[in-house]
């Protein structure tokens, strides 16, 4: 009776009904040379906006689901949201800090604007294009003055944009001239490190609600059931900087992209391209010298089952209004359309695009070199683009054995040479 009625879905139990909270982690590259470049097409703060929106949308696809930011910066890597300070402290504790310091935040937004980060902020350093940024995320006058703007939305854009505002505005001159790469090892293990801990207190408070709920209504939830509600993770990196300037990096981000595929988390990545450079597809099939070469991140999200998409935008000569805001609508669309998706919506209803142009080399631990043939060393698999001098590994030590032959051109050998007719034997 309950089914012509159509009230069996009362005698359900909520859990089997919920979806699983999905953590998306964005790793955002925060390179000022690299937005330097990309200024007179798609400035930063046309990035940061889009990727606000982007971010609310992921919240308000299920009010389960949790969200973080980290900035891989050219000197280090550093949270963005939640604030870093709230790392440190016990949950009870940082929700208690965390409610008091906005309510004090949203009095304050009625008298003065957001503070720093809502102002125009131009980096310090020598008067030149490549170290001068101009960040405006100055939000809408409406906006601020008004209540309406949904309560989580606004705690991420104002955690977000002061501390974006003082990573910038505290990076020296000798750390955006000395770099043209970013910290994206340490943003990958920071990122790891997150979705652990999140991961962890999910199945903890999971175990308590399946304990009290059985004790008061009966038996716990079966394991089928309670699995269905782990935590979904994926990781978004945007970058915008060279990785062929990774090289230094290899051990470490392909350690993070094991401990990835190990743990069935996706890599997405987007790659911005650099103006005056070649595309993504063509570089990847030039020589290591390429300035925008995206080896590293192509390995990235083949290896962990993600979504790779090199995005095409104008970069005109001079800056103008239609080309930004070209530029700007570009951005958005690649990350509703193809990086909103949850990794089990994927996986059920999606097809997902395949490359099949990755580049798999590897960088010699030598020289920084993407190289296609190298030599290795058997005891700590090191890769080099030449045979080390006295035959000895630079990394662990270890005095190889090279015979004298290696390093030279094959010889092929000659083929026996064909009998003219009437020279034959006699």
């Amino acid at each position: 009776m309950n089914a012509v009625d159509a009230s069996e879905h009362f005698d359900r139990p909520s859990h089997s009904t919920e979806q699983s909270p999905s953590l998306l982690t964005i790793i955002l590259d925060t390179n000022p040379a690299a937005w330097s470049l990309l200024s007179s097409s798609l400035p930063l703060s046309s990035a940061v906006a889009n990727l606000l929106v982007f971010i609310n949308a992921h919240l308000a696809a299920n009010y389960t689901n949790k969200v973080a930011v980290i900035a891989s910066h050219c000197d280090k890597a550093q949270w963005l949201y939640p604030s870093p300070t709230e790392q440190k402290l016990p949950r009870s504790t940082v929700d208690r800090h965390h409610t008091k310091r906005h309510s004090q935040a949203g009095d304050q937004l009625r008298d003065t604007d957001l503070s720093d980060s809502a102002k125009r902020l131009k980096l310090n350093g020598p008067s030149s294009d490549t170290t001068s940024i101009k960040l405006n995320v100055k939000p809408p006058s409406s906006s601020i003055h008004s209540g309406s703007k949904y309560r989580p939305f606004r705690l991420v854009e104002e955690e977000l944009l002061h501390n974006l505002t003082a990573l910038l505005s505290s990076t020296a001159p000798d750390a955006i001239t000395s770099s043209t790469s970013t910290m994206i090892a340490g943003a990958l293990t920071l990122a790891l490190s997150y979705i652990n801990r999140e991961s962890i207190l999910l199945s903890e408070s999971l175990i308590g609600t399946s304990l009290n709920t059985g004790n008061a209504d009966g038996p716990a939830p079966s394991t089928s059931e309670g699995a269905t509600q782990t935590l979904q993770s994926r990781i978004l990196l945007i970058s915008a900087s060279p990785s062929t300037d990774l090289a230094h990096q290899y051990i470490p981000i392909m350690n993070a992209i094991f401990a990835c595929q190990r743990l069935s988390i996706p890599i997405d990545i987007l790659q911005l391209p650099l103006p005056h450079s070649p595309s993504p597809s063509q570089s990847s099939s030039g020589g290591p010298s390429s300035s925008n070469s995206t080896v590293f991140l192509q390995q990235a999200a083949d290896a962990t089952q993600g979504i790779f998409i090199p995005a095409h935008l104008s970069h005109p000569k001079s800056a103008s209004t239609n080309a930004q805001a070209t530029a700007s609508q570009a951005l958005l669309t690649y990350l509703l359309t193809s990086f909103l998706p949850s990794p089990s919506t994927r996986t059920a209803h999606l097809i997902l695009p395949t490359r099949i142009d990755v580049d798999f080399r590897a960088a010699c631990f030598c020289h920084r070199n993407v190289v296609s043939v190298g030599f290795v060393c058997s005891i700590c698999l090191s890769i080099f683009c030449e045979p080390p001098e006295r035959g000895e590994c630079l990394t662990c030590g270890t005095v190889l054995a090279v015979s004298d032959g290696v390093g030279r051109r094959p010889v092929v050998a000659g083929g026996r040479k064909k009998i003219k007719k009437g020279q034959g034997p006699k």
